[in-house]
């Protein structure tokens, strides 16, 4: 279990680092480039580094999804939820019919990565890492989304 929560938090932190470009997530964490690398490199003499905390808030407060916050959750079995103070603009509602044209297009990728990746009835590492790319694209679409359907509410 212990090895599935540092893979799970080392693909996060990797993807939250890439995400942000990894020249602006060192300068917006303060931290070298080569640390940041550490932070996710799965080299065995890396393996008890984690990104601190605080460079993860930092880094999340720029990215476009929360990569890391959402693996912390998803260990403990809960789920993000929209900051009320935080809501999206109302200018931004009505985007509804847009993201759900965004989530039929993820699906649709992710369902052909998994046509591809099944068709010699073996997931292959590089195969199951790009249904992981696919699956978490579709998983911030769905999130924003979520914050979409409840700026409708609020204005509604």
């Amino acid at each position: 279990m212990a090895d599935t929560i540092n893979q799970l938090l080392r693909r996060q932190t990797e993807a939250l680092v890439k995400s942000v470009g990894v020249e602006a997530a060192a300068t917006v964490t303060g931290r070298s480039k080569t640390t940041l690398g550490r932070y996710y490199a799965p080299h065995e003499e890396h393996a008890g580094r984690f990104i601190p905390v605080d460079a993860v808030a930092r880094l999340e407060q720029v990215a476009d999804y929360p990569y890391v916050t959402g693996a912390l959750a998803e260990i403990a079995g809960l789920t993000i939820s929209l900051d009320r103070n935080a809501r999206p603009d109302p200018a931004e509602t009505g985007q509804v019919n847009d993201d759900v044209v965004a989530m039929s297009q993820r699906f649709a990728m992710l369902m052909a990565s998994y046509a591809d990746a099944i068709a010699d009835n073996i997931i292959t590492p590089a195969e199951a890492q790009r249904m992981l790319a696919e699956t978490q694209e579709l998983q911030r679409v769905l999130i924003e989304m979520k914050l979409h359907l409840e700026a409708e509410i609020s204005t509604g």
